[in-house]
């Protein structure tokens, strides 16, 4: 039986989506296989987890100009990606007693921390499977790319990224154009007519999906502004709202759609696991920018106008 050992972080829903693609793949179409799936930072230290994820929601919702910064910073091997770097070698030492543990056959990462981790332990020889990473965005960013001459399989989205790699000196063998990995619910066919139905929606209006972000999102003010203007600004169209789990987003929803008396064009959705099916019967994506949600909204045939 073979083991494949599956790391994701939890930063963003994107790597953890990716991640269950992946293994919700292998399970199905490979027997002899066995896979797990971990959060990395989570099995490393759960208060950890919980802070760093706490920060990057802060800073993604509240503060855009110093995410800009941390991006560049890291893309450029500035002070955070030195840091980060750091904190990835020290946390590696415990995400050795995983894999020792496991003994798997191939390693695949969906975020880059797992990837620098797994790629730190198999240059000092710590570790000795094949390592894979697939990059769950549309372009390249080099914290990616540490030690990436140990890893065996780099997956990327589009033929530019492989291009990319190949420019900073990655052999051409190990990259593959493989698309990101998506759940097959959202290449499936649905009865959109049934759909709409089940959702109190009418057939024949324009329909727009709109993504309030969750915890992820544009920000409080900015979301409200958007769903505001779309009841305002359009009159033949119909608009799925969902709110995440921000049960406070929820609630203003609901106030704002009650004050406009717009309960038969707008619907306000908490979490759901409806989304492929709400997809396949949209005209209109809005979201915030993410290579999952961009993925999946192409395989719905949805076009996808991300923020």
């Amino acid at each position: 039986m073979r083991k494949v050992l599956i790391f994701y972080c939890s930063y963003g829903g994107g790597h953890l989506t990716a991640a269950r693609s992946v293994k919700e793949y292998i399970d199905a179409n490979y027997d002899d296989t066995e896979t797990l799936l971990v959060d990395c930072i989570e099995y490393i230290n759960k208060a950890l987890n919980k802070v760093s994820t706490k920060a990057f929601v802060g800073i993604s919702k509240n503060a855009h100009w110093a995410w800009k910064q941390l991006y560049y910073s890291a893309e450029n091997n500035g002070t955070f990606s030195k840091i980060s770097n750091a904190a990835n070698r020290v946390m590696a030492i415990k995400l050795k007693k995983l894999i020792k543990k496991v003994k798997p056959d191939l390693i695949v990462s969906t975020h880059m921390f797992s990837s620098q981790m797994c790629s730190r332990l198999k240059k000092k020889r710590r570790i000795h499977c094949k390592l894979a990473t697939i990059m769950t965005d549309y372009e390249t960013h080099n914290q990616w790319l540490i030690n990436y001459a140990v890893v065996d399989y780099f997956f990327v989205a589009h033929d530019g990224m492989k291009n990319a790699l190949i420019s900073k000196g990655i052999d051409k063998n190990k990259i593959f154009v493989a698309g990101i990995p998506l759940s097959n619910r959202f290449l499936a066919n649905y009865d959109k007519e049934k759909i709409l139905s089940d959702f109190g929606l009418q057939v024949g209006k324009i329909t727009i999906l709109f993504f309030a972000g969750g915890e992820y999102g544009f920000g409080k003010d900015k979301t409200f502004r958007i769903l505001k203007s779309l009841i305002s600004s359009f009159i033949n169209i119909q608009v799925i709202a969902i709110a995440g789990k921000n049960i406070k987003m929820k609630e203003q929803f609901e106030t704002l759609v009650a004050e406009t008396g717009s309960n038969e064009n707008v619907k306000v959705l908490e979490y759901t696991d409806k989304v492929p099916e709400l997809m396949s019967v949209s005209d209109l994506v809005i979201t915030k920018p993410g290579g999952l949600t961009t993925t999946e909204s192409i395989a719905s045939r949805s076009p996808d106008n991300s923020y």
